[in-house]
């Protein structure tokens, strides 16, 4: 395929990635462009706000979760049929899973994608000593391909003019200076920026607040000609139906399968529900804040991560729906959670009731769990066979003080050896976000259950 492609980097987080990235994608997409957005690593909520600049579904791009081989083809199903390609790189340009060297980073992923790589620079508190840092970066991997420098918080003319000066002597081009402008700066909580789903309204004018930054302090033209430089990439389209038919299964049954969403529950892959499609599930969103009750002829439940610390209160207060799940589990019919669905699955969170499925209790803490994991599952469950290995993410502030009654979902061996999770009767609850594209028997054995 040879759609234009860019990959929006920085030598840190913190340095206008988002910024960039979100109000290109804004502006692209106003003047008329299909835009594919994608987001390195297991990031949910810029791909919130990329899918909201885009119109499109935000995909991520995870090669420790996914594997460097779908890194290529994940793109590819994203892009297809689309006009431009915007990535937004995580943390700095060559940070990735820690202690596995490049594996994970944005450079790996730009290099994968044959992709050139725009790095967004905070010029705050420097202004000769910016090419020096320029100059590093573009040196550092030659297959890396630093095609232009976008200067962020600049100060002033002068300020501006110092920094252009320096770099004329990088060989990097300047693509483009922001001045500070803290009024559009997105809101953010323990976790990062609030999801798009919370705020939508002043999430559409932060975007489009973005996009003009973007188009006053840009050189849009040089940015689209630097996107259509990258090179055809040779590449199979990954494909739901084909991912599962693979993984030896297809479409049985057409069982409802409900799936979480609303402001609580915004953690999502689109891949997921593509799978669960392609396996013959016939998926319906509800919303655990709003429904009284799971949608009609519900035979699965899938609860991904999100906020429900947030709105435990609003939670606990709809009894109804948390009955209901309650007697689904009950009943042995499969349900899938993942962080946030954990929580919602436990008796009680911060003291709101939730739905009790659970012999658990959760509360906030202030100790931060985060990073990537390999896990094995312990035993047979709605998700995976016994001793089907995988890799996940953790990404959490709050702790289960748990009772009996639950075997343990995974068995975590890298980097730190435990137990995590519960799996009961047709339950299946972890802390752990996993990529059901790295394996798709998962949506095609947990459809079967659900038709079983």
């Amino acid at each position: 395929m040879s759609v234009p492609r860019l990959v929006i980097a920085a030598p840190a987080s913190g340095s206008g990635k988002t910024t960039v990235a979100t109000g290109l994608m804004a502006l692209l997409a106003a003047r008329g462009l299909a835009v594919s957005p994608h987001k390195v690593g297991p990031d949910y909520i810029d791909a919130g706000y990329h899918a909201l600049a885009t119109g499109r579904p935000g995909r991520n791009l995870d090669a420790y979760l996914c594997g460097t081989e779908l890194m290529g083809p994940l793109f590819a199903h994203g892009a297809a049929g689309c006009d431009m390609a915007v990535v937004e790189g995580v943390m700095g340009l060559y940070d990735g899973a820690a202690g596995q060297g490049e594996l994970a980073s944005t450079a790996q992923v730009a290099k994968l994608l044959r992709a050139p790589v725009v790095l967004v620079v905070d010029a705050s508190s420097q202004s000769r000593s910016v090419a020096a840092l320029v100059h590093g970066f573009a040196s550092w991997d030659p297959e890396v391909r630093i095609g232009g420098v976008i200067l962020n918080k600049v100060g002033s003319d002068r300020h501006e003019a110092l920094l252009r000066e320096a770099l004329d002597e990088s060989g990097v081009p300047v693509l483009g200076a922001l001045r500070r402008a803290a009024e559009i700066e997105t809101p953010s909580r323990h976790l990062g920026l609030v999801p798009v789903a919370e705020r939508r309204a002043e999430a559409v004018d932060v975007v489009r607040g973005l996009a003009e930054r973007v188009r006053v302090g840009c050189d849009v033209d040089g940015l689209l000609r630097l996107a259509r430089s990258a090179p055809p990439l040779e590449v199979e389209v990954w494909d739901a139906d084909g991912a599962v038919r693979e993984a030896g299964g297809g479409a049985r049954g057409g069982p409802v399968v409900a799936v979480a969403g609303g402001a609580a529950f915004t953690f999502s892959y689109s891949e997921h529900v593509e799978l669960l499609r392609a396996a013959g599930a016939d998926v319906v969103v509800f919303d655990p804040l709003r429904d009284g009750q799971l949608p009609p002829g519900t035979r699965g439940v899938v609860i991904g991560g999100g906020f429900p610390e947030v709105y435990a209160a609003e939670l606990g207060a709809n009894e109804p729906l948390r009955k209901a799940v309650a007697e689904l589990a009950r009943s042995g019919a499969p349900v899938a959670a993942e962080c946030a669905g954990l929580l919602y699955l436990a008796r009680s969170l911060d003291g709101a009731p939730m739905c009790g499925v659970l012999d658990a209790d959760a509360r906030m803490s202030e100790r931060l769990t985060l990073g990537y994991r390999e896990a094995v599952a312990v035993g047979d469950s709605v998700l995976a066979a016994a001793g089907t290995r995988l890799r996940g993410h953790e990404f959490h502030r709050t702790v289960l003080e748990p009772g009996a009654g639950a075997a343990p979902a995974w068995g975590l061996v890298r980097p730190e050896r435990r137990v995590e999770g519960f799996v009961q009767r047709g339950v299946h609850a972890s802390y752990l976000h996993t990529h059901w594209a790295a394996a798709p028997a998962m949506a095609q054995r947990f459809v079967e259950r659900c038709v079983a």
